[in-house]
C-alpha cells in the first residue's frame, strides 16, 4: 500500500511541477471605447518573453512586470506576470495570438483568445474624478477640396488639416483608415515638416497642421467618392482642478476623428466639336515636331522628336505618331518624361523620339501632325498643327517603285526593335576537335580523393559540436550576449518610437547582466546587481550609472520624452555597456 501511495505522490508532484503559461483577459466582450487588460501568467521564471502582435488593438500601456514568490508549508510557489492595456481599433471578433517564453531550452506558448468588440458604450463617470475639457468641440479633421465639380482629367487637390483649439495639447496620432481614391489618378505631395499655424475655423481661432496633400485626376465622369481619412489622437486635456502651486492639472485623453467621405461630381468632356484625333489631353499645352537634321547621306539616321509641354495631365495621354514615306525606316520611339507634380497639378514636358533611316536617294515629305487638347479655362477644344518636314537624301540607290516616295502602299516603315537583327544567329555550338579524356585527369583524381580528405574534417567538426553542446554555461553566456546585441540593435531602430525603444533597451541591459554575472531574471534586484558587479572589480561610478539607466527605462516609457532625450539614453547605454565590458574582462 505504501508503494502505491509513494507512486501517487510522485505523480502529483510531476503534475504540480509542470510549466504553466496562459493568457488571461479582464473581459471577452467590450465596447469600441473600452479598455482591455490582458495578463500573461507563468509559474516559472521564463526568459525571452515574446508578446503577440495584438492585431486590431492599440497598446496604450505596458508591458508591466510583476514577480512574486512564496513559501507555504514548506512548498514554494512562483508567479511572473506581464500585463498590457489595450484599446480596440475596430468592431468585430478579434483574435489575440500566441505569446511565447523560453524555459530550460523549451519554448512554451499561450492559447489564442477571441475578443468580441461591440459598438461604443456609455461609461459611468466617477463624480470624485477631475472633470476634463471635452475634446469634441476642440478637435476636428477636415478635408479641403479645391473643386467638387471638375471635368474628366482636370486636376483637383485634397488637403487634410487637423484643427485643434488652444485649450488642448496633442501628444501623438495614428492613421486608422487611409483615404482611397478609386477611379482617380493620384499622387501625394511630400510634407517635409509639420508646422502648426493659426487660422479661423467655425468663426473661432484654432491652431492647425496640414497632414496630407494629394493631387487627383478623375478618370471617369459621374459621382465619385473619396473614402475618409480616420485618425486616433492622443490628447492632453486640462481639468477643473489645480495642484498645490495653483497650476491646472492635466489628464491624458484620446479621441478618434474622421474627415468624412467626400463626393466629387465629375463632368464628362463635351462631345460637341471634339476632334477626331483627340487622345484625352486636358490642360494647356504647346506641341512641337523637331527633326535633328533634314539633309543626310545614305546610311545616316535622323531623330524626329515629338513633344508636348505645359500644364495638364501629361502622364495620362499619348502623343500622335508620325506617318513617313515607305522609303524611310522608322523604329519604335523612346519615351521621355520630365514632369513635376505640385498642388496645381502636373507641369513639364513629355516626348517621343523616333529614329529614322532612309533607304534610297531622293526627297521625302513627313506630313504635318496635329495635336488636340481640351482647354479647361476656355472650356473648348484646341488643335495645334506642325509644319511639313522635307527630308533630302543626297546619295544612295534610286528607288524604282514610285510608292516608296509616298506615304501609302506597303506599310514597311515601322520597324520594331527585335526585327532588325532577326536573321543573324548570335549563338554558336562549337566543340574542340581534340578534347582531353576525363579518366586519368587531375579532376578525376581530385574527386576520387575528396571523400578521404573530408572524413577527418567531419569527425573534428562533430567533436567540436559535442564539446560546445556540453558547455551549458558557455552556451547560456553566448546566447545572452547575442540577445544583448540584438536588443541594443533593435533599440537603435526604434529611436522614433519611445515605448518600443525603452522595452528593447531594458531587454538589452538585462541580457548583458545575464551574460556577465550568470544570473536569472528573478535575481535582478538593485542591491544584488551592485554587489555582483563590484565583486568583479567594476567601477562603482559605472555600476551606479547602469542601475540609474535601468530604473529610468521603466519610468521613461510612460513619461513624455523628446527625440533628443531618447538619443541621449541610447548613447548612455552604449557607453556604459562598453565601460562595464572592459572592466569585467580584466
Amino acid at each position: 500500500m505504501k508503494k502505491y501511495l509513494f507512486i501517487l505522490l510522485l505523480s502529483f508532484q510531476a503534475i504540480w511541477s509542470q510549466v504553466q503559461f496562459e493568457a488571461k483577459v479582464s473581459k471577452t466582450t467590450l465596447g469600441l471605447n473600452e479598455r482591455l487588460r490582458i495578463d500573461f501568467v507563468m509559474n516559472v521564471d521564463g526568459d525571452n518573453f515574446v508578446p503577440p502582435s495584438f492585431d486590431g488593438f492599440r497598446v496604450i500601456a505596458g508591458p508591466s512586470q510583476q514577480v512574486s514568490q512564496s513559501w507555504v508549508n514548506g512548498r514554494s510557489s512562483f508567479e511572473k506576470i506581464y500585463s498590457y492595456f489595450l484599446m480596440p481599433n475596430q468592431k468585430g471578433t478579434l483574435v489575440i495570438k500566441q505569446a511565447a517564453i523560453e524555459y530550460n531550452g523549451q519554448v512554451y506558448k499561450t492559447s489564442p483568445l477571441k475578443i468580441n468588440v461591440t459598438n461604443a458604450v456609455a461609461q459611468e463617470r466617477d463624480p470624485n474624478a477631475p472633470q476634463a475639457i471635452s475634446a469634441d468641440d476642440n478637435l476636428y479633421l477636415v478635408a479641403d477640396i479645391s473643386k467638387t465639380n471638375p471635368y474628366v482629367n482636370e486636376p483637383i487637390t485634397v488637403v487634410y488639416k487637423l484643427y485643434f483649439s488652444y485649450n488642448i495639447g496633442i501628444t501623438n496620432w495614428r492613421e486608422l483608415d487611409k483615404p482611397k481614391y478609386n477611379d482617380f489618378w493620384s499622387q501625394n505631395i511630400d510634407i517635409k515638416q509639420l508646422v502648426a499655424e493659426e487660422g479661423m475655423f467655425k468663426g473661432e481661432k484654432f491652431r492647425y497642421v496640414v497632414l496630407r496633400k494629394t493631387v487627383l485626376y478623375p478618370q471617369k465622369s459621374g459621382k465619385l467618392e473619396i473614402e475618409p481619412l480616420s485618425m486616433d489622437i492622443d490628447l492632453q486635456l486640462p481639468t477643473n482642478r489645480r495642484d498645490m502651486f495653483g497650476r491646472v492639472q492635466i489628464t491624458e485623453g484620446n479621441k478618434r476623428v474622421s474627415a468624412g467621405a467626400k463626393t466629387i461630381n465629375v463632368k464628362p468632356l463635351p462631345e460637341a466639336n471634339k476632334p477626331a484625333n483627340f487622345t484625352g489631353a486636358v490642360g494647356k499645352f504647346d506641341f512641337k515636331v523637331i527633326p535633328s537634321k533634314t539633309t543626310l547621306k545614305n546610311g545616316e539616321s535622323l531623330d524626329l522628336v515629338i513633344s508636348a509641354s505645359g500644364s495638364g495631365n501629361l502622364k495620362l495621354f499619348t502623343l500622335p505618331k508620325p506617318v513617313v514615306p515607305n522609303a524611310l525606316e522608322m523604329y519604335d520611339p523612346v519615351h521621355d518624361e520630365k514632369v513635376t507634380t505640385n498642388l496645381s497639378g502636373m507641369n513639364g514636358k513629355i516626348s517621343d523620339s523616333y529614329t529614322i533611316i532612309p533607304q534610297y536617294k531622293g526627297n521625302y515629305a513627313i506630313k504635318p501632325m496635329t495635336f488636340s487638347y481640351f482647354d479647361t479655362n476656355s472650356k473648348t477644344y484646341k488643335t495645334i498643327t506642325s509644319s511639313e518636314i522635307m527630308i533630302n537624301v543626297m546619295d544612295g540607290p534610286t528607288a524604282t517603285d514610285p510608292n516608296l516616295a509616298s506615304n501609302s502602299g506597303t506599310p514597311k516603315n515601322q520597324i520594331s526593335k527585335g526585327e532588325q537583327f532577326q536573321y543573324i544567329n548570335l549563338k554558336t555550338n562549337l566543340t574542340p576537335i581534340n578534347s582531353p579524356d576525363f579518366y586519368g585527369s587531375t579532376l578525376f583524381y581530385g574527386l576520387l580523393l575528396l571523400p578521404f580528405i573530408c572524413l577527418p574534417i567531419i569527425i573534428l567538426a562533430k567533436k567540436k559540436k559535442e564539446a560546445i553542446d556540453s558547455d551549458v554555461t558557455g552556451n547560456r553566456i553566448r546566447r545572452n550576449n547575442k540577445l544583448a546585441k540584438k536588443y541594443l540593435s533593435e533599440a537603435k531602430k526604434q529611436l522614433a518610437n519611445k515605448e518600443a525603444f525603452y522595452i528593447a533597451l531594458e531587454k538589452a541591459m538585462h541580457n548583458f547582466l545575464k551574460a556577465k554575472l550568470h544570473i536569472e531574471t528573478s535575481e535582478m534586484s538593485k542591491d544584488n546587481i551592485r554587489e555582483l558587479l563590484l565583486n568583479k572589480n567594476a567601477n562603482p561610478e559605472s555600476v551606479q550609472k547602469f542601475i540609474n539607466l535601468t530604473e529610468n527605462c521603466e519610468f521613461a516609457r510612460y513619461a513624455p520624452a523628446s527625440s533628443a532625450t531618447i538619443q541621449d539614453d541610447f548613447d548612455k547605454a552604449v557607453v556604459i555597456i562598453s565601460e562595464l565590458e572592459k572592466q569585467l574582462a580584466r
